[in-house]
């Protein structure tokens, strides 16, 4: 786009479904910009389909067979003269072959150029691309390792423990810890095998493993005119998997001066790419306060609202308005924390059983309210959760004046959420948030591994009563009960009330 010319956009098609998808739509919406939303056979009924202006149809449930297949959601767009596209997060978002072809359709990509995402989307040529910048990097390989051979000269060099990583990888895939040499040649062959199996690519890198890391990450935002800033940290170390459950917002941990020297570092990454959009930089944080960089995130992240909790900035309308070729509203010195943020991901997963995922019927679903209460969620009560996508139900996303306020309020909306029909991480939520290693902040990306079982959860849960009454009511809720059936007039009236309902704010 050329820097100088403003494209209004007057009807965006989200590519993605659920709670993004909705979210989405909802700032659109109070922008003035007519939504469409695409699904499948699964999300016929969903609420985030019900909601847009317009539906249409992709393909049968399974995410192979209709969102990840680019060409038909921009058939889909140019149906019905949809001028923009917004990807969300997961499926296409980070698909520089996506981003390019919906360019080339004359059809605004609200996200960065197709250039940026592939560069940033290798883990190898992001760190060739920011080491002239003078970014921080975790010591280890710039190239690809071919096979065990050369894996353990490197690590003659490197030493242990470290990390065999995919270069295209992401979400804790083609990753493995190796302590010893003698584990280093089956470690090797899995993570290759594993990146292959995920992303079509097999190369893998080595580095230090950093011990007691942290995982900091800072949001940014960069227009078409040079100007970029950075929205400060969240902190994302509390992960099953090496996917994140709950996140904070500021850390815990940075001082001032910390704060803005890696704000600094995540402006030279975005510049070190020539960044348009909505960004997030990765950094992990040694016990020394030393930091890395780990990647960049070319995309809205899952944790975003947090960030505009803490800094009254909407983020998705900012997305909307770098794609329309406007200049950012404010600049760095504008931008303050306000409070404390926390994020608690509600899974349909069952931590007592290792996090498995888990389906139903949301027999019963109500959601937590009140000041500093928000959740972004995209299912209601009576909907069957499908297998085909990520478990994700919703976000609880709590806003405090300041952390400890942030925490207990956090808690009390834990247990004022009701959800029977399926198990969900609200439990671990509790336990998580209540542990005392959180409360202090004294804790890092190993929090799960060191602190949770099954008997620990049990133990915690028992000591509050409404935590008991929690566990009772899902006890009840396995035995099958048949969900009640809104009336067509009853079912109107929810669609309008969610639809006059504005985008929830910290």
């Amino acid at each position: 786009m050329n820097a100088n010319t403003i494209r209004p956009i007057q009807k965006i098609l989200v590519a993605n479904r659920g709670e993004i998808a909705l979210r989405v739509m909802k700032t659109a919406r109070e922008m003035g910009i007519k939504t469409v939303a695409v699904f499948s056979d699964a999300d016929k009924d969903a609420l985030f389909a019900r909601y847009a202006d317009e539906a249409i149809h992709i393909g049968p449930a399974p995410s192979s067979e209709s969102y990840l297949i680019g060409e038909r959601i921009i058939e889909a767009a140019l149906s019905v003269q949809a001028d923009a596209i917004h990807p969300g997060y997961g499926f296409l978002s980070e698909n520089a072959g996506f981003a390019n072809a919906v360019r080339k359709a004359n059809i605004a990509f609200i996200g960065p150029q197709a250039e940026a995402i592939q560069t940033m989307g290798s883990k190898l040529a992001a760190k060739e691309t920011v080491k002239p910048f003078g970014v921080p990097l975790v010591p280890g390989t710039d190239h690809p390792i071919l096979d065990v051979q050369e894996a353990q000269v490197v690590a003659e060099k490197i030493g242990f423990p470290l990390l065999i990583k995919a270069s295209a990888g992401g979400g804790g895939k083609g990753m493995r810890v190796v302590d010893k040499m003698s584990d280093l040649p089956n470690a090797f062959e899995r993570a290759v095998s594993e990146a292959v199996n995920s992303f079509g690519d097999g190369s893998v890198f080595i580095e230090r493993f950093v011990t007691s890391p942290r995982h900091i990450e800072i949001q940014i935002l960069a227009d078409a005119h040079g100007n970029c800033v950075h929205l400060f940290e969240r902190e994302c170390s509390i992960q099953r998997r090496h996917q994140k459950v709950i996140e904070e917002a500021p850390s815990a941990v940075l001082s001032p001066e910390l704060r803005d020297e890696m704000g600094r570092c995540a402006i030279q990454v975005a510049k070190s790419c020539n960044y348009e959009g909505a960004g997030t930089v990765e950094f992990l944080l040694d016990d020394q306060n030393r930091f890395y960089f780990l990647e960049m995130n070319t995309r809205l992240q899952v944790e975003h609202p947090i960030t505009e909790c803490i800094t009254n900035v909407d983020l998705v309308r900012e997305q909307i308005r770098i794609a329309e070729g406007h200049t950012l509203a404010f600049e760095q010195a504008d931008l303050e924390i306000r409070g404390h943020a926390i994020e608690v991901r509600v899974y349909a997963e069952d931590a007592r059983a290792g996090f498995l995922p888990t389906t139903g019927t949301l027999q019963r679903y109500a959601t937590p309210s009140g000041p500093g209460v928000r959740v972004d969620d995209g299912v209601e009560e009576g909907q069957e959760i499908p297998i085909y996508y990520d478990p994700m139900l919703a976000k609880l996303v709590v806003h405090g004046h300041n952390r400890d306020a942030a925490i207990e309020r956090t808690l009390m909306a834990i247990d004022e959420y009701e959800i029977t029909g399926v198990s969900t991480t609200l439990d671990f939520g509790r336990f998580a948030i209540d542990h005392g290693a959180f409360r202090s902040g004294n804790f890092d990306t190993h929090f799960v591994n060191e602190h949770f079982h099954t008997e620990a959860l049990e133990r915690a849960s028992s000591l509050d009563d409404s935590d008991l009454a929690m566990l009772v009511v899902g006890m009840i809720s396995k035995v099958k009960a048949r969900p009640s059936e809104a009336s067509e007039a009853e079912e109107a009236k929810s669609v309008s009330n969610w639809k006059n309902r504005k985008h929830p704010s910290c």
